[in-house]
């Protein structure tokens, strides 16, 4: 195979006063569809002839891929499971029985984080990576970056992370200078980049970008929003959906904060925020079927304004790892199906993941949907919680225990009349009873790079 992927798009430069980078970002819904369904057949058509995993998979279900013909037709087909890709991997290292390409023509390898054990390897071939760079490119554009701009890259730069090189290649292709520090360069040189550079952006984790604009006095002798950030993209992690987190970090760095969501598995980003900056448009509906499941029901619901369910996927045009209805455990609300940007894919918010729900006493609970709380509490909180999730599977028949960092100014001795108030908030909030400790400020390491902890099995000081 002759290596022809561009590292930057021919026209990137002429996309500065473009509504969207890509055409399919406002076309109508059922020209989508159309689109869709087209490339589903061609991705079943490929699947047939190149994927093991798949042959097999559809066998034992008793479907055959020329059954596959509409959006609708997915139903027949099983699920895929992130618990069937590990067994894939071990099967068949490095990249799994799933992998549809011959060896020799993928070029790159991903490898998924935040899992237990091995990391999850991705092959990519080069139509597959210049696809990834597309995605992420139209991701960054509807969440405001544009050609010509600098970006501090406060992702970690590891290599097999998906934030790291791959968000830098996307950030090349659009036609911007990433610059290229890293949140493992540590706040002092990223904060030294941002003094020297004075890019327009910054991109990190939500909690991490925050902690850089808390460092900034002490590092530069001046306040993160005197910088000349005009633009702050975070993702990665819970947080930038938040409306606390959100408003702390836009008056830190004096720029408007928007939210991107992805994962190794389909891309590196595909869902975005526009500067409507209510809920992140699906903006790759070409490269991306996302189906909206009812986890209680089992059944595949509509998307309409206000719905809530997990996102399963399928992958159009991808030849290496493919994957078929995989469920992503991402569990999310849809906030609208129009917006004033003119953008027709479907507004949603992740609210958690469906293998992070706690069940309490009947009630499903997420982590992220907690912090909300205790983040809105600040500065009665430090807005810093951590879950004792101390009970076998994910049920309790008693108060969830959260232990909560009070604000820096609280004083211990109020500490029973706060807690019976967080606790009261979070039952009026998040209907599920909580046992809240309160600790100093500052009882919790920083979140940093990585992402944040907020279930811990035990803690050494509660009985």
């Amino acid at each position: 195979m002759q290596f022809g992927m561009r590292f930057r798009r021919e026209d990137a430069a002429d996309k500065v006063n473009d509504r969207f980078w890509h055409a399919i970002e406002g076309t109508p819904l059922d020209e989508v569809r159309r689109i869709q369904e087209e490339r589903l057949r061609d991705q079943m058509a490929y699947l047939k002839s190149n994927s093991t995993f798949y042959q097999e998979k559809f066998a034992d279900a008793g479907v055959d891929f020329d059954e596959i013909r509409s959006i609708e037709d997915l139903q027949k087909l099983p699920y895929t499971y992130k618990t069937e890709i590990r067994e894939s991997l071990a099967a068949e290292p490095p990249f799994g029985k799933h992998r549809a390409a011959p060896m020799s023509d993928i070029i790159q390898m991903q490898a998924s984080s935040g899992t237990t054990g091995s990391p999850s390897y991705v092959a990519l071939t080069e139509s597959d990576a210049e696809m990834w760079h597309e995605m992420t490119a139209r991701c960054f554009f509807a969440n405001g970056v544009r050609p010509g701009d600098m970006v501090l890259h406060a992702f970690s730069l590891a290599k097999g992370f998906v934030g790291g090189i791959p968000v830098m290649q996307g950030l090349q292709y659009m036609g911007t200078i990433d610059v290229p520090v890293g949140a493992d360069g540590g706040a002092e040189r990223l904060l030294r980049a941002c003094a020297d550079t004075r890019p327009r952006c910054v991109v990190g984790a939500p909690n991490f970008v925050l902690h850089l604009a808390e460092k900034a006095p002490e590092v530069l002798g001046c306040k993160a929003s005197e910088l000349g950030i005009e633009r702050v993209i975070v993702g990665g992690e819970p947080g930038g959906g938040i409306p606390a987190i959100r408003a702390k970090i836009e008056k830190a760095w004096g720029a408007k904060c928007t939210e991107m969501l992805g994962g190794t598995d389909l891309g590196v980003t595909y869902w975005a925020e526009c500067d409507a900056q209510s809920g992140m448009h699906m903006v790759n509906m070409d490269y991306i079927i996302t189906e909206l499941l009812d986890p209680e029901s089992g059944e595949i619901i509509p998307w309409e304004k206000g719905a809530e369910g997990e996102m399963v996927y399928t992958a159009l045009g991808r030849q290496a790892s493919p994957l078929v209805r995989f469920r992503s455990g991402d569990y999310i609300e849809v906030i609208d199906t129009e917006c004033s940007c003119g953008r027709t894919g479907p507004k949603i918010r992740c609210t958690g993941r469906t293998d992070d729900m706690l069940i309490v006493r009947g009630a499903n609970v997420f982590p992220s949907a907690i912090n909300s709380v205790i983040t809105e509490m600040v500065p009665d909180t430090n807005g810093v919680m951590r879950i004792v999730a101390d009970f076998e599977g994910h049920t309790t028949q008693g108060a969830l225990t959260v232990i909560v960092e009070r604000g820096p100014n609280r004083d211990p001795a109020d500490d029973v009349t706060l807690k019976k108030k967080i606790e009261q908030r979070l039952r009026e909030s998040l209907v599920f009873k909580a046992d809240v400790h309160l600790v100093a400020a500052d009882t919790f390491e920083k979140p940093g790079a990585a992402k944040v902890a907020f279930v811990l099995r035990k803690y050494p000081d509660l009985p």
